[in-house]
């Protein structure tokens, strides 16, 4: 009888095992909406107090969320797949998981899975119902997808980022934490780039149904959905993970080392964080101002720690060729227009009354002001914007000097007068670059210092500039009239 019972458990058993397959291939509609579709194994199935779990599949997980429909979409891409290399290479002991909309590009999923080592899970996009409130910010229209990471039910706990993180150490240990812990980088308000979380289909459902009688939300994204989900976190303990290693049960505050805001770091140059271990630098400030973008070192001095840790695990290889051609183009650039010196403002000159030259000149002002904003304007634009801050400024100066070179062959302007914000600019990184500071405010004022100093120099060369066009046109002699002959050839200006 024993036997026939231990029999008929294990066929029960299995049949569970399969059940719950099927259930997650078919993906059931949860309250309404599509179930998100999980890739790679079924859940965990727990029979008497042995854990059925997938083969390989980790107890834990760091997550990620990914979506489409923003100008950013590559970049959070690329930072996303650091911010998972930089945790394997921590050999966190934990999955690797991307939660990833349906229109993510194939080629994106198939580098996350096949070369980053990374578990996929395609998801549909969750509707956000406070798109029409007025304080709502368009880039924040899909990030309710982070509710998906409470359907990740193979997992025990799960560490939910965002991809602007930059650790510096393991964090394993969060995942002693309660059913939710997340850290007040505000006083009043937690933030969501890191929280720890106990999945549960129960509390995903309902949150699907809070979305759908629209809870209230101050901003209309996951940050303003999780707070008012969670109002009473602030009264909760503080976390301090087990020396035995067992697992919290509640809620729990994270130390603020979990997440410590990169503009803390600015204010002394270093890190104080006393409460907790100074783990995890988070970057919620203004959207331009990521560390991944090349233009954030020296202005923010954490952009170069983050694209340290981008060289040693991903490199650079989708950017370099890229840049390698606008290098060629501006070195071309240089030898094109040293070799032969276009005088455009010879090609506007006519003799008429003093009206016209009035005009004229009023012409080739506006004509020297566009070319020079141009020159300093245009190569920003083209550097790929997730390059190394040093080939990214390197390429800058260089496209400027071949800007800039044909704007002092074509008006025959001064070169020191046109490349004088060029060396400001250079000067300024080096200020800013300097490693010698005692603290932020110090580095601040030292920018601020020199930033007052060189505003009358561009303002003396301007000046000068505009006096030396206007000097340059009135030497009737040097323009010879339209139409009439000259003795020199079309290629007068090779040297």
């Amino acid at each position: 009888m024993e036997r026939r019972l231990g029999f008929v458990w294990q066929v029960v058993v299995v049949v569970m095992v399969a059940w719950e397959a099927v259930a997650r291939d078919v993906s059931p509609v949860v309250a309404g909406r599509a179930s998100p579709a999980v890739v790679g194994g079924a859940l965990p199935v727990v029979a008497g107090g042995v854990e059925l779990a997938v083969e390989g599949r980790k107890r834990h997980a760091y997550a990620s969320m990914m979506y489409m429909g923003t100008p950013r979409d590559y970049e959070f891409y690329v930072a996303t797949r650091v911010m998972m290399r930089s945790l394997a290479k921590l050999k966190v002991d934990a999955d690797l998981v991307v939660i990833a909309s349906v229109d993510v590009p194939i080629e994106w999923i198939h580098n996350l899975k096949n070369e980053d080592g990374v578990r996929v899970v395609t998801v549909e996009n969750l509707k956000n119902p406070y798109e029409h409130q007025k304080n709502f910010n368009v880039r924040f229209r899909l990030t309710l997808n982070k509710l998906y990471a409470w359907s990740l039910v193979d997992y025990d706990r799960v560490v939910m980022l965002d991809s602007d993180n930059l650790f510096l150490q393991g964090t394993d240990e969060l995942f002693q934490c309660g059913q939710f812990c997340a850290v007040f980088i505000n006083p009043c308000i937690f933030h969501t780039g890191l929280f720890v979380l106990q999945p549960s289909l129960d509390v995903f459902k309902n949150m699907l149904h809070e979305l759908e009688v629209v809870r209230k939300n101050p901003d209309g994204a996951d940050q303003g959905f999780l707070v008012s989900y969670f109002p009473d976190l602030l009264d909760k303990p503080m976390f301090h993970p087990p020396v035995n290693g067992t697992k919290l049960v509640g809620t729990y505050r994270l130390p603020l080392g979990y997440q410590m805001d990169a503009s803390y770091y600015y204010l002394k140059l270093r890190w104080s964080i006393p409460c907790g271990p100074n783990s995890v630098i988070t970057f919620p400030s203004a959207p331009w101002l990521k560390p991944w973008y090349w233009w954030s070192w020296p202005v923010l001095p954490l952009g170069i720690s983050w694209h340290e840790q981008r060289r040693e695990s991903l490199g650079y290889n989708t950017e370099l060729p890229a840049m390698l051609i606008q290098a060629v183009i501006y070195l071309g650039i240089i030898a094109v227009t040293r070799l032969a010196r276009p005088n455009l403002s010879k090609l506007c000159y006519n003799r008429r009354s003093e009206k016209g030259f009035v005009f004229l000149h009023s012409i080739l002002k506006v004509a020297v002001a566009w070319s020079l904003i141009a020159t300093y304007t245009v190569p920003f634009f083209l550097i790929p914007r997730t390059a190394h801050p040093i080939l990214g400024w390197l390429l800058y100066f260089l496209g400027v000097a071949a800007l800039a070179s044909i704007a002092i062959n074509s008006f025959l302007l001064s070169p020191l007068a046109v490349l004088t914000p060029w060396l400001a600019i250079l000067g300024v990184l080096m200020v800013m670059a300097c490693p010698w500071y005692p603290d932020g405010v110090v580095r601040a004022l030292a920018v601020f210092g020199y930033s007052f100093c060189c505003a009358p120099l561009l303002w003396i060369q301007m000046t000068r500039m505009m006096g030396g066009l206007q000097l340059l046109l009135e030497r009737e002699s040097f323009f010879p009239r339209l139409g009439e002959f000259s003795q020199m050839s079309e290629l007068n200006k090779l040297y």
